[in-house]
């Protein structure tokens, strides 16, 4: 069987770690896949949100800084973070929406119909109606509906100043396929279920963007394992880009890379994955740090502010 393209994971910044927490799992109904730190900075949280599967191609992780400023999306970021549902579920959603005292538009993306809202840090999402629900997961909590619960990601949109030399990227690197333009949007799409749809908005100038919460920081495209990881950032290198070496995230190898336009890319392997450390029945249930980091535990957890993460619908 051939080894799906599309988006691996997307990583934002956001404030306050239990109002996200409570966000992405009461309100959306997220699974929370991997409660871990960030490795760079092991005093900030690392909030891994998924299907009820984890499967790549539907993890939001947030790292939670609980000073930082409000961000100002600009040029050179992905600016929408689209999410499936399944069709015939906008009902239930506009009205799980406004029960949550969350402001919605409904729009049109090139042909679907989303709900497009902000985050408590005002990182602007879509919920987009396509396909239909999969089978539902056993020994797994569901908040929202099985046939009604976000499915992994859509897609995401790139405010940029230039599409040719991304284009090329995502189609050389990772097979998306330009299949549809409107004005200033292009739309391109792998044929992976979830994760396949990338939309590139052109800006007819640069914007300067502030950084701080309700910004994404880097979006990761997927490669089955190390090899193919290696192999990419191979081609990467021979176009000029400076990838870093690979690096392990002990779920998954990571390489990344800072495009022309601005985005910064990594590339990321689908294996071990997030039941390396867990049993899938129990991920996310409790602190989990990579070995490396294990004997600083007792200090990184004086560290962080508790936060509390249930599987049960609250309201």
């Amino acid at each position: 069987m051939k080894h799906q393209k599309g988006i691996h994971h997307i990583t934002a910044l956001a404030g306050d770690a239990q109002r996200n927490a409570e966000f992405y799992t009461q309100v959306l109904g997220m699974r929370l896949v991997k409660k871990s730190v960030n490795q760079d900075d092991p005093g900030t949280y690392h909030l891994f949100y998924g299907n009820q599967s984890a499967n790549p191609g539907s993890s939001l992780t947030f790292f939670p800084w609980p000073n930082a400023v409000q961000g100002k999306p600009g040029t050179g970021e992905v600016v929408n973070v689209a999410l499936q549902v399944p069709e015939g579920t906008q009902g239930y959603w506009e009205s799980r929406l406004t029960d949550h005292d969350v402001d919605y538009t409904v729009e049109d993306v090139f042909g679907r119909t989303a709900l497009r809202f902000s985050d408590p840090d005002g990182m602007e999402l879509d919920l987009v109606f396509e396909g239909q629900a999969k089978e539902k997961v056993e020994n797994v909590d569901y908040i929202v509906p099985f046939d009604k619960t976000i499915q992994g990601f859509w897609g995401a949109r790139m405010y940029l100043t230039e599409r040719e030399h991304t284009e090329k990227l995502l189609n050389e690197l990772f097979e998306f396929e330009q299949v549809a333009n409107k004005d200033n949007l292009y739309l391109y799409q792998t044929d992976a279920e979830i994760g396949h749809s990338v939309i590139i908005e052109v800006a007819d100038a640069p914007i300067h963007g502030q950084n701080g919460r309700g910004i994404v920081h880097h979006i990761a495209f997927r490669t089955e394992n190390k090899e193919e990881l290696d192999q990419l950032r191979e081609q990467v290198s021979k176009r000029g880009l400076h990838p870093t070496q690979i690096i392990d995230r002990h779920w998954f190898n990571s390489v990344y890379y800072r495009i022309p336009a601005g985005v910064l890319f990594e590339m990321a392997s689908d294996d071990p994955g997030y039941t390396v450390d867990e049993e899938f029945e129990h991920l996310g249930e409790h602190l989990i740090l990579p070995p490396w980091l294990e004997n600083k535990r007792d200090r990184i957890e004086e560290i962080l502010p508790e936060i509390k993460v249930t599987s049960k619908a609250t309201s």
